[in-house]
Protein backbone atom coordinates (compact mmCIF):
# COMPACT_ATOMS: atom_id res chain seq x y z
CA UNK A 1 0.00 0.00 0.00
CA UNK A 2 1.47 3.59 -1.02
CA UNK A 3 1.99 5.95 1.95
CA UNK A 4 0.90 9.66 1.24
CA UNK A 5 3.29 12.52 1.89
CA UNK A 6 1.32 15.31 2.96
CA UNK A 7 2.92 18.93 3.18
CA UNK A 8 1.74 22.01 4.70
CA UNK A 9 2.35 25.99 4.50
CA UNK A 10 5.68 26.49 6.43
CA UNK A 11 7.45 29.84 7.20
CA UNK A 12 10.52 31.40 7.72
CA UNK A 13 12.59 34.74 9.48
CA UNK A 14 16.07 35.45 8.44
CA UNK A 15 17.71 32.45 10.80
CA UNK A 16 15.16 29.70 10.57
CA UNK A 17 12.90 27.77 8.53
CA UNK A 18 10.23 25.73 9.49
CA UNK A 19 8.08 23.14 7.27
CA UNK A 20 6.06 20.49 8.35
CA UNK A 21 3.35 17.64 7.31
CA UNK A 22 2.59 14.18 7.97
CA UNK A 23 2.77 10.88 6.61
CA UNK A 24 -0.40 8.87 5.98
CA UNK A 25 -0.65 5.08 5.46
CA UNK A 26 -3.10 5.42 2.38
CA UNK A 27 -4.36 7.86 -0.08
CA UNK A 28 -7.43 9.61 1.64
CA UNK A 29 -9.65 11.45 -0.72
CA UNK A 30 -12.12 14.19 -0.17
CA UNK A 31 -14.25 15.17 -3.17
CA UNK A 32 -15.34 18.78 -2.18
CA UNK A 33 -18.12 18.49 -5.22
CA UNK A 34 -20.26 16.04 -2.72
CA UNK A 35 -23.25 16.45 -1.53
CA UNK A 36 -25.54 15.60 1.65
CA UNK A 37 -24.41 11.78 2.75
CA UNK A 38 -21.86 11.66 0.19
CA UNK A 39 -19.70 14.84 1.90
CA UNK A 40 -20.51 13.37 5.67
CA UNK A 41 -19.15 10.57 4.19
CA UNK A 42 -15.95 11.90 2.52
CA UNK A 43 -15.51 13.98 6.28
CA UNK A 44 -15.76 10.80 8.48
CA UNK A 45 -13.04 9.47 6.49
CA UNK A 46 -11.04 12.37 7.13
CA UNK A 47 -11.47 11.92 10.57
CA UNK A 48 -10.72 7.48 10.22
CA UNK A 49 -7.01 8.55 8.51
CA UNK A 50 -3.98 5.92 9.65
CA UNK A 51 -0.82 7.60 10.02
CA UNK A 52 2.51 6.39 10.28
CA UNK A 53 5.05 6.56 13.41
CA UNK A 54 8.71 6.87 12.92
CA UNK A 55 8.46 7.09 8.97
CA UNK A 56 11.73 8.48 7.01
CA UNK A 57 11.04 11.91 5.90
CA UNK A 58 13.46 14.05 3.64
CA UNK A 59 13.44 17.70 3.33
CA UNK A 60 15.69 19.70 0.08
CA UNK A 61 16.78 22.59 0.49
CA UNK A 62 18.87 24.76 -0.60
CA UNK A 63 21.29 22.15 -1.77
CA UNK A 64 20.61 20.56 0.97
CA UNK A 65 19.30 17.15 2.11
CA UNK A 66 17.77 16.47 5.71
CA UNK A 67 16.15 13.71 6.82
CA UNK A 68 14.02 13.26 9.79
CA UNK A 69 11.24 10.46 11.27
CA UNK A 70 7.92 11.46 11.98
CA UNK A 71 6.17 11.79 15.23
CA UNK A 72 3.92 8.98 16.94
CA UNK A 73 0.77 10.26 15.69
CA UNK A 74 3.09 10.96 11.75
CA UNK A 75 3.36 14.64 11.67
CA UNK A 76 7.14 15.72 11.23
CA UNK A 77 8.67 19.16 11.64
CA UNK A 78 11.96 20.56 9.86
CA UNK A 79 13.37 23.65 11.76
CA UNK A 80 16.25 24.17 9.83
CA UNK A 81 18.85 27.21 10.50
CA UNK A 82 19.30 29.82 7.80
CA UNK A 83 22.66 31.03 6.96
CA UNK A 84 21.11 33.99 4.66
CA UNK A 85 17.80 35.14 3.84
CA UNK A 86 17.88 36.62 0.24
CA UNK A 87 14.13 35.92 -0.81
CA UNK A 88 11.23 37.25 0.64
CA UNK A 89 7.20 36.38 -0.12
CA UNK A 90 6.06 33.01 -0.76
CA UNK A 91 8.67 30.18 -1.83
CA UNK A 92 8.41 26.50 -2.73
CA UNK A 93 10.26 23.73 -0.70
CA UNK A 94 10.54 19.91 -1.64
CA UNK A 95 10.28 16.74 0.65
CA UNK A 96 9.78 13.37 -0.41
CA UNK A 97 9.30 10.12 1.50
CA UNK A 98 10.74 6.39 0.43
CA UNK A 99 8.37 3.72 -1.21
CA UNK A 100 10.17 0.21 -2.36
CA UNK A 101 13.21 2.14 -2.65
CA UNK A 102 11.36 4.57 -5.00
CA UNK A 103 10.94 8.25 -4.23
CA UNK A 104 7.41 10.08 -3.31
CA UNK A 105 8.14 13.54 -4.02
CA UNK A 106 5.95 16.67 -2.77
CA UNK A 107 6.12 20.17 -2.69
CA UNK A 108 4.91 22.65 -0.37
CA UNK A 109 5.37 26.37 0.13
CA UNK A 110 6.48 28.53 3.12
CA UNK A 111 6.52 32.32 3.58
CA UNK A 112 9.45 34.72 4.74
CA UNK A 113 7.48 38.17 5.17
CA UNK A 114 8.14 41.16 3.00
CA UNK A 115 10.17 43.93 5.48
CA UNK A 116 6.96 45.65 6.68
CA UNK A 117 4.87 46.62 9.51
CA UNK A 118 2.04 43.93 9.85
CA UNK A 119 1.37 40.71 10.75
CA UNK A 120 -2.38 39.04 11.05
CA UNK A 121 -3.07 36.32 12.94
CA UNK A 122 -6.78 34.75 12.62
CA UNK A 123 -9.19 32.40 14.36
CA UNK A 124 -11.67 30.13 11.52
CA UNK A 125 -14.74 28.99 12.75
CA UNK A 126 -17.02 31.75 13.46
CA UNK A 127 -14.14 34.02 12.81
CA UNK A 128 -14.51 34.29 8.93
CA UNK A 129 -15.83 30.72 8.20
CA UNK A 130 -19.62 30.44 9.38
CA UNK A 131 -19.37 27.62 11.72
CA UNK A 132 -22.25 27.84 14.32
CA UNK A 133 -19.41 26.58 17.04
CA UNK A 134 -21.98 27.53 19.66
CA UNK A 135 -24.34 25.32 18.54
CA UNK A 136 -22.61 22.01 18.35
CA UNK A 137 -25.50 19.68 16.83
CA UNK A 138 -25.98 22.65 14.11
CA UNK A 139 -22.05 22.88 13.85
CA UNK A 140 -21.91 19.16 13.14
CA UNK A 141 -24.78 19.38 10.56
CA UNK A 142 -22.66 21.63 8.45
CA UNK A 143 -19.79 19.68 9.08
CA UNK A 144 -21.16 16.27 7.83
CA UNK A 145 -23.44 17.91 5.50
CA UNK A 146 -22.69 21.09 3.62
CA UNK A 147 -19.58 20.99 1.38
CA UNK A 148 -16.89 23.69 0.93
CA UNK A 149 -18.79 25.45 -2.12
CA UNK A 150 -21.74 25.35 0.32
CA UNK A 151 -19.99 26.76 3.52
CA UNK A 152 -19.99 30.79 3.87
CA UNK A 153 -18.16 33.70 5.04
CA UNK A 154 -19.35 36.46 7.06
CA UNK A 155 -20.81 39.60 5.27
CA UNK A 156 -17.84 42.27 4.61
CA UNK A 157 -15.23 40.09 6.38
CA UNK A 158 -13.35 39.34 2.95
CA UNK A 159 -12.84 42.99 2.26
CA UNK A 160 -11.60 43.64 5.32
CA UNK A 161 -8.81 40.54 4.93
CA UNK A 162 -7.38 41.42 2.15
CA UNK A 163 -7.55 45.05 2.99
CA UNK A 164 -5.17 44.06 5.93
CA UNK A 165 -3.06 42.08 3.80
CA UNK A 166 -2.32 44.89 1.46
CA UNK A 167 -1.80 47.44 4.08
CA UNK A 168 1.31 49.32 3.90
CA UNK A 169 2.22 47.64 0.76
CA UNK A 170 2.99 49.58 -2.64
CA UNK A 171 3.46 46.26 -4.68
CA UNK A 172 0.83 43.68 -5.68
CA UNK A 173 3.22 40.91 -4.79
CA UNK A 174 3.92 41.85 -1.31
CA UNK A 175 1.54 40.92 0.99
CA UNK A 176 1.35 41.15 5.01
CA UNK A 177 2.13 37.55 6.98
CA UNK A 178 -1.16 35.92 7.55
CA UNK A 179 -1.57 33.25 10.20
CA UNK A 180 -5.08 31.16 10.31
CA UNK A 181 -4.71 30.02 14.02
CA UNK A 182 -7.59 27.70 15.02
CA UNK A 183 -8.56 24.67 17.16
CA UNK A 184 -10.25 22.83 13.72
CA UNK A 185 -7.50 19.76 13.04
CA UNK A 186 -5.05 19.12 10.75
CA UNK A 187 -7.81 16.87 9.34
CA UNK A 188 -9.48 19.81 7.69
CA UNK A 189 -6.19 21.65 6.15
CA UNK A 190 -7.25 20.91 2.77
CA UNK A 191 -10.79 21.60 3.15
CA UNK A 192 -9.89 24.94 4.68
CA UNK A 193 -7.09 25.83 1.73
CA UNK A 194 -9.84 25.26 -0.59
CA UNK A 195 -12.40 27.66 1.51
CA UNK A 196 -10.02 30.52 1.21
CA UNK A 197 -9.10 29.80 -2.57
CA UNK A 198 -12.74 30.12 -3.11
CA UNK A 199 -13.77 33.03 -1.06
CA UNK A 200 -10.43 35.20 -1.85
CA UNK A 201 -9.27 35.25 1.39
CA UNK A 202 -5.37 36.06 1.87
CA UNK A 203 -2.91 32.99 1.44
CA UNK A 204 -2.30 32.08 5.15
CA UNK A 205 -0.05 29.70 7.07
CA UNK A 206 -2.44 27.29 8.98
CA UNK A 207 -1.37 25.91 12.20
CA UNK A 208 -4.00 23.81 13.46
CA UNK A 209 -4.70 20.88 16.03
CA UNK A 210 -3.21 17.79 16.57
CA UNK A 211 -4.85 15.27 13.60
CA UNK A 212 -7.71 13.15 15.09
CA UNK A 213 -7.74 8.85 14.31
CA UNK A 214 -10.98 7.53 14.96
CA UNK A 215 -14.90 7.93 15.19
CA UNK A 216 -14.69 9.11 18.58
CA UNK A 217 -12.15 11.98 18.49
CA UNK A 218 -14.84 13.63 15.24
CA UNK A 219 -17.22 13.85 17.84
CA UNK A 220 -14.90 16.01 19.77
CA UNK A 221 -13.83 18.03 16.72
CA UNK A 222 -13.03 21.50 17.89
CA UNK A 223 -13.77 21.02 21.34
CA UNK A 224 -11.75 20.22 24.33
CA UNK A 225 -8.23 22.56 25.46
CA UNK A 226 -7.70 25.25 22.82
CA UNK A 227 -4.07 26.46 24.83
CA UNK A 228 -2.36 24.94 21.99
CA UNK A 229 -3.82 28.10 20.31
CA UNK A 230 -2.25 30.06 22.61
CA UNK A 231 0.99 28.72 22.09
CA UNK A 232 1.00 28.66 18.70
CA UNK A 233 0.17 32.50 18.56
CA UNK A 234 2.55 32.95 21.24
CA UNK A 235 5.32 31.36 19.28
CA UNK A 236 4.49 33.27 16.10
CA UNK A 237 4.75 37.01 17.60
CA UNK A 238 7.87 35.40 19.31
CA UNK A 239 9.30 34.08 15.44
CA UNK A 240 8.83 37.47 13.99
CA UNK A 241 9.60 40.04 17.08
CA UNK A 242 9.85 43.56 14.85
CA UNK A 243 5.97 43.37 13.25
CA UNK A 244 3.35 44.89 14.97
CA UNK A 245 -0.31 42.57 15.04
CA UNK A 246 -3.78 42.57 14.29
CA UNK A 247 -5.49 39.71 15.97
CA UNK A 248 -8.98 38.24 14.77
CA UNK A 249 -11.27 36.03 16.65
CA UNK A 250 -14.82 35.59 17.81
CA UNK A 251 -16.69 34.99 21.13
CA UNK A 252 -18.02 31.93 21.03
CA UNK A 253 -15.15 30.34 23.04
CA UNK A 254 -11.85 31.38 24.68
CA UNK A 255 -10.07 34.08 21.10
CA UNK A 256 -10.92 37.30 24.29
CA UNK A 257 -9.16 35.14 26.81
CA UNK A 258 -6.08 33.85 24.51
CA UNK A 259 -6.04 37.29 22.78
CA UNK A 260 -5.97 39.06 26.32
CA UNK A 261 -3.06 36.87 27.51
CA UNK A 262 -1.34 37.50 24.21
CA UNK A 263 -1.33 41.61 24.74
CA UNK A 264 0.17 41.06 28.47
CA UNK A 265 3.12 38.92 27.37
CA UNK A 266 3.91 41.52 24.43
CA UNK A 267 2.85 44.57 26.05
CA UNK A 268 4.03 46.82 22.30
CA UNK A 269 3.70 44.06 19.94
CA UNK A 270 -0.59 44.11 19.61
CA UNK A 271 -1.98 46.86 17.90
CA UNK A 272 -5.07 45.96 17.62
CA UNK A 273 -7.71 42.86 18.57
CA UNK A 274 -11.04 42.63 16.75
CA UNK A 275 -13.70 40.27 18.29
CA UNK A 276 -16.72 38.94 16.03
CA UNK A 277 -20.20 39.40 18.22
CA UNK A 278 -21.56 35.65 17.65
CA UNK A 279 -24.96 35.79 19.79
CA UNK A 280 -27.65 38.10 19.73
CA UNK A 281 -26.38 40.09 22.61
CA UNK A 282 -22.39 41.54 23.82
CA UNK A 283 -20.88 39.31 26.37
CA UNK A 284 -20.35 41.11 29.64
CA UNK A 285 -16.84 39.06 30.12
CA UNK A 286 -15.80 40.01 26.21
CA UNK A 287 -16.25 43.57 27.14
CA UNK A 288 -14.56 43.65 30.19
CA UNK A 289 -11.44 41.70 28.86
CA UNK A 290 -11.54 44.35 25.83
CA UNK A 291 -11.71 47.43 28.59
CA UNK A 292 -8.86 45.48 30.49
CA UNK A 293 -7.00 45.99 27.01
CA UNK A 294 -7.72 49.06 26.09
CA UNK A 295 -6.16 50.29 29.09
CA UNK A 296 -2.80 48.41 27.57
CA UNK A 297 -3.48 51.43 24.74
CA UNK A 298 -4.17 48.15 22.26
CA UNK A 299 -6.93 49.26 19.91
CA UNK A 300 -10.26 47.04 20.41
CA UNK A 301 -13.14 46.28 18.03
CA UNK A 302 -16.49 44.15 19.41
CA UNK A 303 -18.62 44.07 15.57
CA UNK A 304 -21.05 42.23 14.49
CA UNK A 305 -21.11 43.37 11.17
CA UNK A 306 -17.36 43.01 9.38
CA UNK A 307 -18.34 46.59 7.71
CA UNK A 308 -18.17 47.77 11.47
CA UNK A 309 -14.38 45.99 11.41
CA UNK A 310 -13.24 47.94 8.12
CA UNK A 311 -14.36 51.37 9.62
CA UNK A 312 -12.34 50.81 12.91
CA UNK A 313 -9.70 49.43 11.25
CA UNK A 314 -9.37 52.71 8.85
CA UNK A 315 -10.15 54.67 12.05
CA UNK A 316 -6.89 53.92 13.57
CA UNK A 317 -4.84 54.12 10.54
CA UNK A 318 -3.97 50.43 9.73
CA UNK A 319 -5.79 49.87 6.33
Amino acid sequence: MRPILQLYRGYANEQELIVMGHVFKREFNYDFQKKNLKNAKSIINLFRIKTLENFDVYLKYDGQEIHTKTLDDGYFKFCIPLEKAEHFGWMNYEAYILHNNQKINCTGNFIRPHKGNLGIISDIDDTFLISHTRNFLMKLYILLFKNVNDRKVFKNVVPHYQALSAAGRNDEEEQNAFFYISSSEWNLYRFIVKFTKIHKLPKAVLLLKDIKRGMTDFFMSGRGSHNHKFEKIKHVVEFYPTLKYVLLGDDSQHDPVLYERICKIFPVTVTAVYIRQTGKNKKESTLKILKNLESLEVEVCYFKDSEEAIAHSKSIGII
